[in-house]
């Protein structure tokens, strides 16, 4: 809608996962390095975890997206609340490209165990994400995905496991001995700093094709301030001030329209 006041070529603070909309900060990046570490030198498991808005989901895709063409298949689940043989059907259908999942848990078992050999035999690796892995505190199913790290060619794992969720996911991963001690490599994301935030800022208008700035510094500050450095909360915050500051003619997006949007967001929120 206000793409072309702006003179910009998409909307910059979409939360969808675009690999032009990624941001780069150190706490993502290093997180990534971790992810791609685990899955490239088959290290088993990995478990991302921050807070609801953080960018889990962007790194997620980020790592699938840039894998090189031997790490396949990629199973995404981002569902999992099913029982144990539910979910373990769910995901040998998935990774074996099966039309109909196997009805039994020995069948599955048979289909994964049979495909991750082959697969592995044809010099691939599985990688599987788990997303909302909080969601899962059935014993039952923690177990069940432990018992897919058994899958092994000489002693290496035939499968990568990552589970990206909120903090609580390690809490119930450190009561789940069985697979937290499987999950070798833990990455926590953390808010951005105030510089962080007006880099970020920064580097989404630029994406989205801006030439100039129109987020003054004070504003950016402001937006820090009001978010905490959430860039979920960063992008709401921002999108409406580019909305409203096309609604009203503005040349550019100052403190004090920051201040009155948080008031209208503030406004509209329900009690």
């Amino acid at each position: 809608m206000y793409e072309q006041y702006w003179q910009l070529q998409a909307q910059p603070f979409e939360n969808g996962a675009r690999a032009e909309s990624y941001y780069p900060s150190e706490i993502h990046q290093g997180a990534l390095l971790k992810l791609k570490y685990t899955v490239e030198n088959r290290r088993g498991g990995a478990a991302l975890s921050g807070a609801s808005g953080l960018g889990k989901s962007i790194l997620i895709d980020m790592l699938l997206r840039n894998l090189p063409e031997a790490y396949r298949p990629r199973v995404h689940i981002v569902f999992p609340q099913m029982p144990a043989d539910q979910l373990i059907a769910f995901l040998a259908a998935q990774v074996a490209g099966l039309a109909t999942p196997p009805t039994t848990i020995s069948e599955s078992i048979n289909v994964l165990g049979d495909f991750l050999a082959k697969n592995t035999g044809d010099g691939c690796h599985t990688v599987v994400v788990i997303d909302e892995a909080h969601l899962l505190r059935d014993a039952e199913t923690l177990e069940a995905l432990r018992l897919l790290l058994n899958f092994e060619s000489q002693g290496i794992p035939q499968l990568s496991l990552i589970l990206s969720g909120q903090p609580a996911m390690l809490t119930q991963l450190e009561r789940a001995s069985g697979l937290g001690d499987r999950i070798g490599v833990r990455t926590l994301l953390r808010p951005f700093s105030q510089e962080e935030t007006a880099s970020y800022i920064s580097h989404r208008m630029t994406a989205a094709g801006a030439t100039r700035t129109i987020f003054e510094p004070g504003a950016t500050d402001l937006v820090h301030e009001i978010t905490q450095g959430v860039s979920r909360n960063i992008n709401s915050v921002c999108d409406l001030a580019l909305l409203i500051g096309f609604a009203e003619g503005k040349e550019s997006i100052s403190a004090a329209a920051i201040e009155a949007v948080s008031e209208e967001m503030i406004a509209v929120t329900p009690e």
